[in-house]
């Protein structure tokens, strides 16, 4: 048991009861953390608020902490700059015209919008705020919700992420695989796959409320915004090109550079087999970084060869689109020091330790899975989830002859479920920001959905505990 016990998921939990409650994530992710360090302090609000203080400060100590919310930044100015080089408009008009004529248009329109978010695995922040930046402004148009599209951005990236290896989740899962010898971690990954149900069976459900047009539960209620107020004003004038190759660049270079970020010139082996360690052994959050200063660079260069851009004007619109992103990098923070503050209280360590000796070997991968979405829940992180439940659920699953694959499974699909449905993720935030709707109203109409696909996992787990 950690120190701490039961107290350790006091802060997360008043986090995610303030949230639901208020509507305001930011005064609930600070009372939260607030709550946390006062515990710290044997009950001391003084020294509890200074230490809340520094808790927001030491999340910078951490340099893919400051890379991610220096990326977001980034990807601010990016867009602003498409924006601006009438690039998104253009995209806008020439998807309209394809929608015009057509049979179902907002079915189309909806597919489309998952399509792009499950084509962008590269990474799921680049994914969310590319689907939410193109396509708000024709679901404002053609009277769809923008819960409806921050779900479909939401739902549609992590999963897509989690199932493509090549990119900054499979770098850092195969880095958590590394350290069991019992294992090749590239090879436990892609076998792991067919089994991470609840990944798979967010996609199904993604592109089948999609295509069908469907909905239940709280979004079937939720209104769409009027045309006024789309934040994109669409210009004839506009090209596509302007929005496709700049992003092209950053997603074509983003595993170049995690390949870069990796690579080590004294390894031995074939070439293919150096990519692939250098993948694993690559920086994602520098890798993500790199590539979008290296598409602003690009889009900078291109549209001042166009006329498009000055260097004045460069330089303002980039300033506008960080100052846009400003309120995410903020929330961003708050997550990440609360993060910080779990890990300090041992949170995701208390609840495993707790549930862990619930398991069997038969229903090791459907606990797993369900200790993996509390704790992503609880924390608001896959990625952490991953490291804290990786450690158990590995061993554990080799000591009792496991399924390993169907373990590691569990653990990444859970991590997800969690992250989902938790209004202090990151990336429920970036959704509902990227969407432009209110942030606790995504998390209540995707959850539903997030708990269908959840409550199916657990069986086929179940199952599969079993059988295999």
């Amino acid at each position: 048991m950690t120190s701490y016990d039961f107290w350790s998921i006091i802060p997360p939990i008043l986090a995610i009861a303030l949230a639901i409650k208020t509507k305001q994530v930011i005064p609930s992710l600070l009372a939260g953390l607030f709550a946390g360090w006062i515990i710290i302090n044997n009950g001391n609000p003084f020294t509890g608020l200074l230490d809340t203080l520094n808790g927001l400060v030491n999340v910078f100590q951490s340099s893919g902490n400051t890379r991610t919310v220096l990326f977001t930044l980034f990807i601010g100015a990016l867009i602003q700059l498409i924006r601006h080089a009438g690039g998104v408009s253009g995209f806008i008009n020439s998807i309209s015209k394809k929608f015009e004529n057509a049979e179902s248009p907002t079915k189309r329109l909806q597919a489309g919008a998952a399509l792009t978010g499950f084509l962008i695995f590269i990474e799921s922040n680049i994914s969310i705020l590319t689907v939410g930046t193109v396509f708000r402004p024709l679901f404002d148009t053609y009277k769809l919700s923008r819960e409806k599209l921050a779900y479909l951005a939401d739902s549609s990236s992590a999963p897509s992420s989690i199932l493509f290896p090549v990119n900054a989740w499979g770098a850092y899962i195969m880095g958590l695989l590394a350290v069991y010898e019992s294992i090749d971690p590239f090879q436990a990954l892609i076998y792991s796959i067919p089994f991470n149900f609840y990944a798979i069976l967010t996609l199904l459900m993604v592109f089948w409320m999609a295509t069908k047009g469907k909905d239940f539960g709280p979004m079937k209620n939720t209104q769409p915004k009027p045309v006024q107020e789309t934040s994109i004003n669409v210009e004839s004038k506009g090209k596509a090109i302007n929005m496709i190759l700049p992003l092209l660049i950053m997603i074509l270079s983003m595993p170049l550079f995690l390949v870069f970020t990796g690579w080590d010139p004294e390894a031995t082996g074939s070439l293919s087999e150096r990519i692939w360690q250098s993948i694993s052994d690559g920086s994602g959050s520098q890798a993500v970084m790199f590539a979008v200063c290296f598409a602003l660079l690009f889009a900078g260069i291109q549209f001042a060869i166009n006329g498009l851009v000055t260097l004045k004007s460069f330089t303002e619109q980039s300033l506008k689109g960080m100052n846009e992103m400003l309120t995410m990098a903020i929330l961003m923070v708050l997550a990440f020091a609360l993060g910080d503050l779990c890990n300090t209280l041992g949170t995701g360590n208390y609840v495993a330790e707790v549930t862990s000796s619930w398991l069997s070997p038969s229903l090791a991968p459907a606990l797993i899975f369900a200790i993996s979405c509390f704790i992503a829940f609880a924390t608001g992180t896959s990625w952490g989830t991953f490291a804290i439940m990786m450690s158990i659920a590995m061993p554990l699953g080799i000591s009792i002859d496991a399924n390993i694959y169907l373990m590691i499974a569990a653990v990444l699909g859970g991590g997800v479920f969690g992250d989902h449905c938790s209004p202090i993720s990151d990336t429920t935030l970036i959704s509902s920001m990227a969407a432009g709707c209110d942030h606790i109203e995504h998390v209540r109409t995707q959850l539903p959905y997030a708990l269908i696909t959840g409550g199916i996992s657990i069986i086929l787990y179940l199952v599969a505990g079993f059988v295999l």
